[in-house]
């Protein structure tokens, strides 16, 4: 997908991209969901205390986000690589935070051992695939 939405991004704009990445998902998911409540009912449960946070609406925000700056980093001096190892390593990093602080109503957790050195592997890794890409 990053690869494709670059493509388009070289030939447009990443904002461009973006937006044809989205809506094109948009019609997809609409679709998906139209066949699906057709073979089966749809039930969303009831949250506790009735309504859902606010900010759980919030969910595509990062998403187009991530696709704009991958649009724009994959045909810059990063590359393919170097984007993806970099969105891997962001992605673990704020995944080890908001355990420990338990963002997003996650119960909190103590980074493990194994976690930390997977992150730190991965972000050790990044940067050697971002200096020998430049």
């Amino acid at each position: 997908m990053i690869a494709f939405n670059s493509r388009l991004a070289h030939f447009s704009t990443p904002l461009f991209a973006s937006w044809i990445a989205h809506g094109v998902g948009a019609v997809v998911a609409l679709t998906a969901v139209l066949v699906w409540a057709r073979s089966r009912p749809v039930s969303v449960p009831a949250p506790a205390g009735g309504r859902w946070p606010r900010w759980i609406y919030l969910g595509g925000v990062p998403g187009a986000l991530t696709v704009l700056l991958a649009a724009i980093t994959v045909n810059g001096p990063l590359g393919f690589s170097g984007t993806l190892a970099l969105m891997l390593a962001g992605q673990m990093l704020f995944g080890v935070a908001a355990d420990r602080f338990g963002w997003l109503g996650l119960e909190r957790r103590a980074p493990t051992t194994g976690g930390l050195l997977g992150l730190g592997l991965v972000l050790t890794g990044s940067l050697v695939i971002i200096a020998a890409a430049g």
